[in-house]
């Protein structure tokens, strides 16, 4: 075997290795937890308090003009401290944020709708890319393009109802719905049994006034709750 052989062999394995092992982080625990606020301390210290309760995987979204100087600080505390926590980035929607953020060091990117750009960046740089879709048009249009992991968005409005009605169709996707997904057993439940992988869990579980009061204990506990309710949803 040639040298170039082994190398293009190798570097393959590890672009998809990146890819996969976001997917897989997401998997295991079920739960995709998000947040943004335009303090720094207050987003590292919430980091801090989500990585405790067991999260191996976080979504930091792009909402204001801090967020990616405070990402660019969340990711050196991530290195310091927590090594095998991945770092994805959402609310992305052009190749110009994609770029900005996968140089600060992000693991994997989500963004609201479905961006072809983005998908064809990301895919070339080995990472997962999450687009928003909420129609059939826009999940083949992703599909077609590569995508595997697909966010239901917003959630709400959709519902698991939706998901039953199309998943037959799209056998080889993985489906993660985000946009009011709550801490209950009800709706949680519901989603699963629909057949997605992963709920992404946002201000229901870190909410504004947890935040604000930084209640940092209080959010690494109904992470940890949130976590231990999944696993036995999945179990049953």
């Amino acid at each position: 075997m040639s040298d170039q052989l082994y190398f293009n062999i190798n570097s393959n394995k590890k672009i998809m290795s990146k890819n996969q092992q976001a997917i897989d982080a997401i998997i295991h625990q079920g739960m995709l937890p998000l947040y943004f606020n335009a303090d720094e301390s207050v987003s590292i210290e919430i980091l801090r308090s989500i990585y405790k309760a067991g999260v191996k995987a976080v979504e930091y979204t792009n909402r204001g003009e801090a967020a990616l100087k405070n990402f660019k600080a969340m990711v050196a505390i991530r290195n310091a401290e927590m090594p095998d926590l991945l770092m994805g980035v959402g609310t992305i929607k052009n190749v110009a944020q994609a770029t900005d953020y996968i140089n600060a060091g992000a693991d994997f990117l989500v963004s609201p709708g479905y961006v072809a750009e983005v998908a064809d960046y990301t895919h070339a740089k080995g990472l997962l890319y999450a687009p928003g879709c909420m129609t059939p048009t826009e999940i083949i249009a992703a599909e077609n393009n590569g995508v595997k992991f697909i966010k239901l968005f917003p959630g709400n409005l959709l519902g698991p109802e939706f998901l039953s009605g199309i998943k037959d169709i799209f056998p080889k996707l993985l489906f993660m719905p985000t946009g009011g997904v709550d801490t209950t057993r009800e709706n949680i439940e519901g989603w699963f049994k629909a057949g997605v992988c992963a709920v992404g869990m946002g201000s229901k579980l870190i909410s504004k006034k947890l935040m604000e009061a930084k209640e940092y204990a209080t959010i690494e506990s109904e992470t940890i709750k949130v976590l231990e309710l999944i696993q036995t949803i999945k179990t049953k």
